[in-house]
């Protein structure tokens, strides 16, 4: 395998290039409860409009969740491209519940309040069921989710059929989302015909998710 690392260790890297070589040094396994083929883990959260969801209601239903941060330019390129707009709309369509997630921490990139979610949602014509706002991180660290975007599908059974990276082409380059493959889309009508997602695990790429320092009980 190839390294993503300069040939020179010292020399300072570029925000972008720094995000992807963070990557290098994750394992592409997560918590050992969190695995495709288990239960996915229950959670309880408020979106953008004060509506509170909880996965355990959706049972019998498709739930598709993506971690964002708008100001990662993984995340802008998903969004500038109108890619992401359009799994969100094609999950919709198949009746897929899509929840997008926003870890980031109050002071931190990608931190936003309901209204300027609800702002985003609109300006980018984005079209999730919902944008859950998860400030503390209680969500983004019981899925061990690590990158933006970091993207999860719970199948009818509530058990996790797909995690990881939305495609195969770990770069900010717009021009790159038209001939990567996209593991979500493959995953999800995978699911919808009730057959084994060919690829279940995939290594996560962008920006590290925007955690607060403090872990709140």
């Amino acid at each position: 395998m190839f390294s993503l690392l300069p040939p020179r260790p010292r020399r300072r890297l570029r925000p972008v290039c720094a995000a992807i070589a963070a990557l290098s040094l994750f394992s592409m396994g997560a918590r050992a409860d969190v695995q495709p083929g288990k239960p996915a883990p229950d959670f309880t959260g408020k979106d953008s409009n004060g509506t509170v969801h909880a996965l355990a209601s959706l049972e019998g239903k498709t739930v598709v969740l993506e971690w964002t941060n708008h100001d990662c330019p993984y995340t802008v390129k998903h969004y500038a491209t109108g890619n992401m707009q359009a799994l969100q709309k094609e999950a919709a369509d198949k009746g897929v519940v899509w929840l997008t997630i926003v870890s980031s921490a109050p002071g931190r990139q990608g931190h936003v309040t309901a209204a300027q979610a609800n702002k985003l949602t609109a300006e980018r014509k984005a079209v999730p069921a919902a944008v859950v706002l998860d400030p503390e991180g209680k969500i983004g660290r019981l899925y061990d989710a690590r990158v933006t975007p970091h993207m999860f599908i719970v199948d009818k059974n509530g058990k996790i059929a797909y995690m990881g990276a939305i495609d195969d082409t770990p770069t900010a380059n717009h021009a790159d989302v038209k001939t990567a493959r996209n593991y979500v889309r493959e995953a999800l009508a995978a699911v919808a015909e009730g057959k084994p997602v060919a690829s279940a695990a995939t290594r996560p790429y962008g920006c590290s998710v925007k955690y607060g320092t403090t872990r709140k009980s």
